[in-house]
């Protein structure tokens, strides 16, 4: 298992940059979320098996939401315990 979080920044907000997130997701065994953040960002955490984990990321930026994307900055996280799903947080 492997932990993730990126935050995206660009025209990330108002462009159903969360929607569009969370339905990739569900096409993946991973755990999280994505939120908005207060200075225009977008955060996403997601947990899984860590082929998981980076396939779903890496359509995250081979998707329509690419041309959005001016800048992702991936961290490696502890493992999120007690998530299950892919949520929005608002």
């Amino acid at each position: 298992m492997i932990a993730k979080q990126v935050i995206y920044s660009g025209r990330v907000q108002g462009v159903g940059f969360r929607f569009t997130t969370r339905q990739i997701a569900s096409g993946y065994e991973v755990n999280g979320w994505v939120k908005n953040l207060p200075d225009g960002r977008v955060e996403l955490q997601a947990t899984g098996e860590g082929d998981e984990v980076r396939a779903f990321l890496a359509e995250i930026l081979e998707s329509s939401l690419s041309s959005h994307i001016k800048e992702h900055e991936e961290t490696s996280i502890p493992v999120l315990t007690g998530q299950r799903g892919f949520t929005i947080v608002r």
